[in-house]
């Protein structure tokens, strides 16, 4: 069985996200998505378990797609769900430049764990979840940042908030 890891720390979840994991999922048996929370990433809007809840909705017509939370190191977890393959995303060159960097150090830690870069569709190479947060915070319509079944959650979740 071919297994990849899509890892990311999605705050929130974009179509851009979906749509590299999508792409994934053609290629590999199975997909483990690690929601990983990212200590160093500046303001967050939601919590890890939020975070895990709307990426589980998002893939939720993928069969052989699930998600989990993990904070620890990504070749472990890559290696710990028995997978040889990294997928990342990329939406220009320094996404590149970090993408590479990433993937010699998680190689170093485990040889033979290989990362597979997939460039960002045209439609998406603008997104990121920044954007996405920017538009959530200023009640922009998110259909076109956003996976439609995550919408009214994403709205239910920051209305808390302000509350």
């Amino acid at each position: 069985m071919r297994t990849a890891i899509c890892s990311g720390s999605f705050d929130p979840i974009t179509l851009g996200h979906l749509d590299i994991i999508r792409r994934a999922a053609q290629c590999f048996d199975r997909i483990w998505v690690c929601v990983s929370p990212n200590a160093s990433k500046q303001n967050q809007m939601f919590t890890p378990e939020q975070k895990l809840l709307l990426v589980q909705t998002a893939i939720a017509d993928l069969p052989n797609v699930e998600a989990e939370l993990y904070s620890g190191l990504l070749a472990d977890y890559a290696v710990s769900h028995g997978a040889n393959v990294i997928v990342r995303g990329m939406r220009n060159a320094s996404d590149f430049d970090v993408e590479y960097q990433l993937a010699q150090i998680n190689s170093g830690i485990h040889p033979g764990l290989e990362s597979m870069m997939l460039p960002a569709s045209p439609q998406y190479q603008h997104f990121s979840s920044s954007m996405a947060r920017e538009m959530i915070r200023y009640h922009q319509p998110l259909e076109k940042y956003l996976p439609v079944s995550i919408i009214p959650l994403v709205k239910d979740m920051t209305e808390k908030v302000r509350e």
